[in-house]
């Protein structure tokens, strides 16, 4: 299962070994709610879309930890492959904003289980698009290269 995990440049820089997050973690990913959301949407497209709208949501949490701890004014997600998880589906617990797609994992999130990075743009304009997201896409990067954006930074 595709999960994005909401983060920033400063946590990225602080991870040792191969543990992303210990669990129970929160992550975004294409959740019942989300799908039932969208439910009118053309299949043909649906699944690309979900997973985009999922990545968006966990944007807008990275904003929010940004707004908290400081640093470069940069959103980050990472988008990792994780087992599927057991047990009860997670309730619907709202069908807009963040919650839409918001689930937590029991287990931590892995280094080995990263697939990309996405990140705002480092340019001149990233406050400007941190302060007003809305129309930003975030760029993306294969997992091999989260060691040379750690050492960029900000």
């Amino acid at each position: 299962m595709r999960v994005y995990w909401p983060t920033s440049l400063g946590a990225l820089a602080a991870l040792q070994g191969d543990v992303v997050a210990a669990g129970p973690v929160a992550v975004h990913s294409v959740t019942p709610a989300l799908r039932d959301y969208y439910a009118d949407a053309d299949p043909r497209d649906l699944e690309e879309e979900l997973e985009f709208i999922a990545m968006t949501d966990a944007a807008e949490e990275s904003l929010r930890l940004l707004a908290a701890t400081g640093g470069p004014a940069r959103r980050v997600v990472l988008a990792l492959e994780v087992p599927d998880p057991t047990g009860p589906v997670p309730e619907r617990r709202t069908w807009t904003g963040p919650d839409r797609s918001r689930l937590e994992l029991a287990g931590d999130l892995l280094l080995s289980q990263l697939v990309s990075v996405h990140v705002d743009a480092g340019d001149e304009d990233a406050a400007f698009t941190v302060e007003s997201v809305e129309g930003h896409d975030l760029l993306w990067y294969d997992q091999s290269e989260l060691s040379l954006l750690i050492a960029v930074g900000g």
